[in-house]
């Protein structure tokens, strides 16, 4: 509304609160003080200084003198004036931070991370109480838990240098004890300007098998399956690695874990290399490392769907840790050669992302360490064993998602990573539901049946039978 002469108590109050207003702006520095001597003209306003006199005086200037003139411009107008400076200001403060800011290593890394909160209870079946080896919930004495604590730092220190690091808060690193444990430590040296081919040196997932490769952050399932982890349980090694993925696999790779579809990372198309072999944060105890390679490959079909086939194989020597065992009153010892024993394996996995329906499937054959018979003696063995899981993914507003599944996995061999390598059968079913309202936060239910299990912490290594169990678990992501 224009202020005019015929108003002049209104055209002087609001002339007031206009000077105020930009006295404010330009203490705070939104406007320059060029900026609110032109505004201050513009509105056709005394100095600061002479307003208090102004308006000592106006009772007697009002009846002595005509009313004063029409303000040349609206308040509405004067706002929009005021607005456009304060964006100008901002832009270029960013403007600043953004220079000062460039090139810094630190604006280049990101943290994030998830926790899992646990709780199951056991209906137990024949045989001894049933034992989880990665999941210590499945326990007569236990009742809540967090099994993983996860936070992870990484980023691209330079064009040629990507860091990553994740440490775990519920490590395990003693029976008993739980604390913080290096999980990942290694760098990604890019060796072209695409980063095609890359070596990781370090401390990182092995690059045998989907499941594990893929975070236990994007699995339904709680635990891996036997079959699989049995190769390399924690899944990491001290190794170095060459890999080879072209641009747009690698956006694939990526594509298949942003997009919801629990894709297991980008670890390649193609990886060799080589590791210590006796698994995570622990030293080598033979002087020979393995060998691995792998090839996997993320297809795209004309109608979207995402279909992964892959192979991989690893040979090595495996040194079996042992203690003594009693036996009819005498104490037995397993043997086994100084530099180890055979341990190698073959895998075959084949995924049908859920889009909605999914299948995902692994097996794997070889030869590894495992107790003899007589228990005297740490031998190589056959082994063979995998999974078949079936899921299905519906997504609703926002990040809402429903992600019901079924697993079946089998496993039929020895238990390299469990003391003196004991036979190892596991023969079971899970069903569940994993639930997110908000992308943060994930509920998931399984409900399992062992048909046989392996006790594989105590002698004697006896097989529980027939036993149901159910679990709760909520995870939130950061």
């Amino acid at each position: 509304m224009l202020l005019t002469a015929g108003a002049p108590a209104r055209a002087q109050g609001t002339n007031d609160a206009l000077l105020r207003l930009l006295r404010i702006l330009r203490d705070k520095g939104s406007i320059t003080a060029d900026e609110y001597e032109e505004l201050r003209l513009a509105a056709g306003a005394a100095t600061p200084e002479a307003m208090p006199q102004a308006r000592a005086s106006a009772p007697a200037a009002a009846q002595a003198a005509p009313a004063p003139p029409a303000l040349p411009v609206t308040a509405e107008q004067l706002a929009t004036r005021v607005q456009a400076l304060e964006t100008q200001v901002a832009k270029q403060s960013d403007d600043v931070v953004k220079k000062a800011l460039a090139n810094k290593w630190y604006e280049k890394f990101g943290m994030r991370g998830y926790t899992q909160f646990r709780f199951s209870e056991v209906a137990q079946g024949s045989g001894p109480d049933l034992e989880i080896p990665a999941d210590r919930s499945v326990n007569p004495t236990e009742s809540f838990i967090i099994r993983r604590g996860r936070f992870v730092l990484s980023g691209d220190a330079t064009d040629h240098l990507a860091l990553y690091a994740q440490a775990d808060f519920n490590g395990s690193p003693g029976a008993g004890d739980f604390a913080l444990q290096m999980r990942d430590l290694y760098g990604d040296i890019s060796l072209d300007k695409a980063k095609a081919w890359r070596v990781r040196l370090g401390q990182s997932k092995v690059p045998y098998g989907f499941v594990n490769m893929q975070s236990s952050q994007n699995r339904a399932p709680f635990e891996r399956p036997d079959a699989i982890n049995s190769a390399m349980e924690g899944e990491r090694d001290y190794g170095a690695y060459l890999m080879w993925a072209s641009p747009e696999s690698r956006r694939r790779f990526r594509d298949l874990t942003a997009l919801g579809l629990k894709g297991s990372g980008d670890y390649g198309v193609f990886s060799v290399g080589a590791f210590n072999g006796q698994g995570l944060n622990k030293p080598d105890q033979n002087g020979n490392l393995h060998v691995v390679g792998r090839a996997a490959y993320p297809f795209k079909l004309s109608t979207g769907q995402y279909v992964e086939l892959g192979v991989q194989g690893y040979y090595g020597k495996f040194v079996t840790p042992v203690q003594a065992l009693s036996v009819g009153g005498s104490s037995i010892t397993p043997a086994q050669p100084t530099d180890g024993t055979s341990d190698g394996r073959v895998a075959f996995t084949a995924v049908w992302y859920p889009q909605p329906f999914g299948v995902e499937t692994e097996w794997n054959f070889g030869r590894g360490p495992e107790l003899s018979a007589d228990l005297t003696r740490i031998e190589t063995s056959s082994l063979q064993g995998g999974y078949v899981q079936f899921n299905y993914r519906k997504t609703g507003p926002a990040a809402q998602s429903l992600f019901p599944f079924t697993r079946w996995q089998y496993y039929d061999g020895g238990r390299k990573f469990a003391r003196n390598a004991p036979h190892d059968k596991v023969n079971e079913v899970d069903v569940g539901l994993e639930f997110a309202h908000w992308a943060e936060l994930e509920l998931t239910a399984v409900w399992t049946h062992t048909f046989d299990r392996t006790r594989t912490s105590a002698f004697p290594y006896d097989t529980t039978r027939g036993a149901n169990r159910i679990g709760f678990q909520a995870q939130w992501n950061y």
